[in-house]
């Protein structure tokens, strides 16, 4: 029976091969999610399906697209996974099941197949095993493989917090810096998804919704306004996501003071009312969070008043 190890990675790798062309459409992620589903298991995990916490280290590669030398890193890992001439039959069974999924098979979708191939085409035997060690390969990573990009590092956030995680991909891609503390990040990622969910409360975010996010995300941190603009984009971006925005606000309220709580929900009251009018979805959006926050009426009402009244 293969090892959890190795239907872990394979399926990694399962999700690496299906961002070969750039994109998923539709019928290739349900029968990508089947082909997961239906992982063979071991003999202790016999008749059980994948774990929660398992579905989320494979949601995590689905999320976007894999790269090249993402992809090099998980194959790396699969090679050092693969035991048996049964572990490379299985292997090389479910990929080609997966790429021909929804009837043709790409240039992209083949050599990604090719290069698993190569990687396996070694002998699994004991011989084979000393040769390898003997040969130093029992690694297998190059340099530039073991530099490779490696999302999981970021998992705790991709459960806990996506915007964070979003944004932090994206500058991690892009090789920039918003110039705030990793701690700062992670809250104003907090707030933009907060402030997200209140605007598509009405399940549409308008332009001046989305221009008012990044006013206020620049206002209440150092950023610039692209930077803001990015936040509010990726933030935006999220919303149909699984998002925990339970979560979200528990989290902004323990990294927070009652004072910026309440100029918080009044800031959302603001997103709400920027393209002229209140819904009564946004409405009861804000006073969600609020309560959620422990901000009361009479916190917003005193805060106002104190604005008024310098």
């Amino acid at each position: 029976m293969p090892t959890e190890s190795l239907i872990m990675t394979l399926g990694k790798v399962i999700v690496a091969a299906a961002w070969a062309d750039g994109d998923i459409t539709n019928d290739e992620l349900n029968s990508l999610k089947d082909l997961l589903f239906y992982l063979p298991r071991t003999d202790e995990a016999a008749g059980k399906r994948l774990t929660e916490q398992e579905w989320a280290r494979l949601d995590i590669y689905i999320d976007s697209p894999v790269g090249a030398d993402e992809r090099a890193r998980l194959i790396a890992d699969l090679q050092d996974a693969v035991r048996t001439e049964e572990d490379k039959e299985l292997v090389i069974s479910t990929l080609e099941e997966l790429v021909q999924s929804d009837g043709k098979v790409s240039p992209e979708e083949k050599a990604v197949l090719d290069e698993v191939k190569s990687a396996l085409a070694f002998d699994t035997g004991f011989f084979g095993f000393v040769g390898r060690l003997v040969g130093g390969a029992v690694n297998r990573r190059s340099e530039a493989v073991a530099n490779a990009p490696n999302r999981e590092d970021l998992f705790e956030a991709f459960v806990k917090n996506k915007v964070y995680y979003a944004v932090r991909q994206r500058l991690n891609a892009e090789g920039k810096d918003l110039n705030v503390s990793d701690d700062e990040l992670r809250k104003l990622s907090l707030a933009g998804g907060l402030m997200a969910r209140v605007a598509h409360a009405d399940k549409q975010v308008t332009d001046a919704e989305l221009a008012t996010i990044a006013q206020y995300l620049q206002e209440a941190w150092p950023l610039a306004n692209e930077a803001a603009a990015l936040v509010a984009e990726i933030a935006v971006s999220k919303i149909n996501q699984d998002i925990d925005y339970f979560r979200l606000s528990r989290q902004f309220a323990n990294q927070t003071t009652m004072d910026e709580r309440v100029a918080f929900v009044d800031t959302l009251y603001k997103i709400a009312a920027a393209d002229g009018t209140v819904s009564p979805e946004e409405n009861a959006e804000v006073g969600s969070v609020a309560q959620s926050l422990n901000v009361t009426r009479a916190h917003l009402n005193q805060y106002q008043a104190g604005k008024s009244h310098p």
